[in-house]
């Protein structure tokens, strides 16, 4: 059972994960009735800032999701051209 939370998905949650990504779960379909092993999961694609960018319904292996831990970083407004970097949550994993 995969219980709601950010993840990262990889190669190891399923082959088309070839770059990894971030969501945020949302709920496992449990009605929907995947072979053994593989579940759907419906959730957000997170950006490289932890925020959501789509609603997806994703094909994965449980075993193969990796919880991650987001750090709240508020978002500042600058000027572009002082605009600092901000890490990725994604940082490390590619």
């Amino acid at each position: 059972m995969v219980e709601p939370g950010v993840y990262l998905l990889t190669r190891d949650a399923s082959p088309q994960f070839r770059t990894p990504i971030a969501v945020r779960v949302v709920r496992e379909q449990a009605d929907w009735h995947p072979p053994y092993g593989w579940t759907w999961i419906r959730c957000y694609q997170l950006d490289r800032h932890g925020d959501a960018v789509e609603t997806r319904h994703l094909f994965v292996m449980p075993a193969g999701l990796r919880r991650l831990v987001l750090i709240p970083s508020p978002h500042t407004r600058t000027p572009r051209r002082d605009r600092a970097v901000r890490p990725s949550i994604l940082d490390g994993f590619r």
